[in-house]
């Protein structure tokens, strides 16, 4: 019998835990996958996962600080990855995939994504996003944008974002005041701007797209 693919949420009072978990089961549910979505700050538990997935939420710095009052667990995320471990990160999880970020001063991030997360310059525009922006899709066949139809839409809450990343790990903008990123990807780990577990069917796509994902790592 085949063993449930697992799911670790990370709890680290950073992000919308339960609504993560919930989306992150209906979306197996819908792909028609076996999986058991634990939410955790377990080392063990995260090395033993076959996803991990950082939600996120509020201020870049406290978050980044989140994950490093629970000892050993930025290492199980860190090692995982590593070792070749599917991630997705959510809104500022997705943020702390950047080398760094500039909320509330300086905060290293994991660096897996080229760039650093800064405010945005959007004059005449409120901040923070908040709400509905169409996704300009920028690599139409990844394997996390199957099936999403035309003009698909995220659901975004933010006032900073990635700049300067290098172009080929950008797969999907948004327009807000100028180009934003909405979708990074680089081998093995990945990144949504807007809330995929507020995004309805598809943020459940992409769930389903990424618990399906057989990413190639670099050497």
């Amino acid at each position: 019998m085949t063993q449930p693919l697992t799911i670790a949420v990370i709890d680290y009072e950073g992000g919308n835990l339960a609504s993560c978990a919930r989306a992150c089961a209906r979306a197996a549910e819908l792909a028609g996958i076996a999986a058991s979505v634990v939410i955790t700050n377990v080392a063990s538990e995260v090395r033993a996962a076959d996803r991990i997935v950082l939600p996120g939420q509020g201020a870049f710095a406290d978050c980044a600080q989140g994950l490093e009052a629970t000892p050993g667990l930025k290492d199980a995320i860190m090692d995982s990855v590593a070792a070749g471990t599917p991630f997705l990160g959510i809104c500022v999880g997705m943020q702390l995939m950047a080398e760094r970020g500039l909320e509330h001063g300086v905060t290293p991030g994991f660096g897996w994504i080229g760039g650093e997360i800064a405010p945005m310059d959007v004059p005449g525009l409120r901040l923070p996003q908040m709400g509905w922006n169409e996704l300009d899709l920028h690599q139409p066949e990844h394997p996390l944008l199957q099936g999403l139809g035309d003009a698909p839409h995220g659901y975004f809450v933010h006032s900073y974002a990635l700049r300067d990343t290098p172009a080929d790990t950008l797969v999907a903008t948004t327009d807000y005041g100028g180009s934003v990123p909405a979708i990074v990807c680089k081998d093995n780990v990945a990144g949504t701007q807007f809330h995929v577990e507020k995004s309805q069917t598809v943020g459940l796509k992409i769930l389903a797209n990424f618990l399906r994902w057989e990413p190639r790592v670099s050497p």
